[in-house]
């Protein structure tokens, strides 16, 4: 009796057994089922395949100074210059780029070519051709080089960078290293980066692997088609750390087709010096919110001084699009028609105005706006700075013009506001509030109007070196009337 009942507990242990076994096998199968609906990471196989033949390494012969040095160039997180190599005494930059056209037209980095004597295209079947520079822009960091072949080469072709959106995936292939077609992936993550490298700055961002020599190499999408040129990474070590930048392809195919026919890009110019609206700008101007454009200088001559545009004016919108961000104006006015009307929206003196302006040809050997008849300002000793006149001397020791106004910072008290916004000595402020100062005592009046109407801050107007731009400075809580060593205007 008791071995009956011993071998029932033991089936029944089975049967339990048994039971937990299938409903494992059961759970088991509904998560591999699971599993399997979920999607699986993308295969990039059919589309780099065919992409693979139309990127092309490049190598540029630089020429040698006279220590055997390389000459000087734009420099570069990208080319992968070897370095001089006796005896034959050439320093050699290694980069990407990609065919265009059948015909032989290749696109790649301005700075992979920059001073070369001598250029090799190699495709991705190992032959090797001797290119030629059809034309360079060096603001967007393009260029056009053309081999000449007896047979069509494979091409690829222009996507459109616009409709690129953030978590997208995309594929870069180059020759990074110069070890040759390498493919990387990685996503799209942000779109319209400015990084500081020119006027025109509208990157796509990246985190595909992206390392020296990958310059000028092509960015995919999942389509095959290019939508940008990858050009910069950011990297404390010259290694991907997974932040890469790409010329979207809206930019790089408008200079090419340029570059191609003519041999040279023509922008719209417009004549002013810009910087972003920060909130305390905006407070200081009365204006509702920070956006626009500042004009910190107007260039004499220019389509912008043609037109009645003034240091201090906020451009609002250009031929009707909001500027979002200062940055959008250059690319706006770049991608205008020479000769052709556009109306600008100001905000100046508290209100909105429009402005019509007649867009002017961008020369190259314009690189700065130069000061314009208008002075500017910034401000003393409840600012944590002192101020002396701008006599002849001090014109002639900082360069001015004698026409230039103002009066010269002579020292900065440390972890002041002014010294906190980063004005120092030398620097020249020319306004106050958009009211010019030409001497330490109108300056003195223009922070004693602004304290009188219960402002937090003012907006000063410095020059420093050739540049201008304006400084929004909060006052200083007054529990000392020191200032730093200087003329506090009283003499002189």
């Amino acid at each position: 009796m008791m071995m009956r009942s011993l071998l029932v507990a033991v089936l029944c242990l089975g049967a339990a057994v048994a039971g937990a076994e299938g409903a494992g096998r059961s759970q088991a199968g509904e998560v591999a089922s699971s599993a399997a609906q979920q999607p699986s990471p993308p295969d990039f196989v059919s589309v780099a395949k065919p992409l693979l033949g139309a990127v092309v390494n490049i190598s540029s012969e630089r020429r040698l100074g006279r220590d055997g040095d390389e000459a000087p160039s734009a420099p570069s997180p990208f080319s992968e210059p070897q370095g001089p190599e006796p005896p034959t005494s050439k320093g050699v930059a290694l980069g990407s780029g990609f065919l265009v056209d059948g015909g032989g037209y290749v696109v790649t980095n301005a700075h992979v070519v920059d001073d070369s004597s001598k250029i090799t295209v190699t495709l991705h079947d190992q032959r090797d051709f001797k290119a030629r520079l059809v034309g360079r822009d060096a603001r967007t960091d393009l260029a056009l080089l053309k081999i000449d072949s007896d047979q069509s080469l494979p091409f690829v072709r222009w996507g459109d960078s616009d409709a690129a959106q953030v978590g997208q995936w995309i594929l870069a292939i180059g020759n990074p290293f110069g070890l040759g077609g390498t493919v990387t992936a990685g996503i799209i993550s942000a779109t319209a980066r400015d990084i500081g490298a020119g006027p025109y700055d509208s990157f796509l961002q990246t985190d595909a692997s992206i390392n020296r020599g990958n310059s000028g190499g092509p960015m995919f999408n999942m389509q095959g088609e290019v939508i940008g040129v990858n050009t910069a990474i950011f990297s404390p070590n010259g290694g991907s750390i997974g932040i890469g930048f790409a010329i979207p392809s809206s930019m790089a195919k408008s200079v090419v087709e340029q570059l191609r026919s003519s041999g040279e890009v023509r922008r719209g110019w417009l004549g002013v010096a810009i910087q972003p609206v920060t909130r305390e700008i905006a407070e200081s101007l009365a204006l509702p919110n920070p956006q626009g454009a500042l004009v910190a200088d107007v260039t004499n001559g220019s389509p912008a001084a043609k037109a009645g545009v003034k240091v201090g004016d906020v451009i609002l919108r250009y031929r009707g699009n909001p500027l979002d961000e200062t940055h959008r104006l250059p690319r706006l006015v770049a991608d205008s028609q020479i000769g052709s009307e556009a109306e600008l929206l100001i905000w100046r003196n508290g209100r909105q105005q429009k402005l019509r302006v007649q867009i002017a040809q961008l020369r190259q050997q314009v690189a700065r706006a130069q000061p314009s008849s208008e002075p500017g300002g910034t401000e003393q000793g409840v600012l944590g700075l002192a101020v002396a006149p701008l006599n002849m001397e001090m014109r002639n020791e900082l360069g001015l013009d004698q026409n230039e106004k103002g009066v010269v910072v002579r020292g900065v008290l440390p972890n002041s506001e002014a010294a906190d916004r980063g004005i120092a000595a030398g620097d020249v402020i020319q306004q106050v509030d958009q009211r010019s100062v030409a001497s330490p005592a109108e300056f003195r009046q223009a922070l004693e109007r602004a304290q009188k109407a219960r402002r937090t801050l003012v907006l000063l107007l410095i020059r420093h070196g050739d540049s201008r731009h304006f400084v929004p400075v909060p006052f200083a809580a007054q529990d000392s009337n020191a200032v730093p060593g200087g003329d506090d205007g009283r003499g002189g």
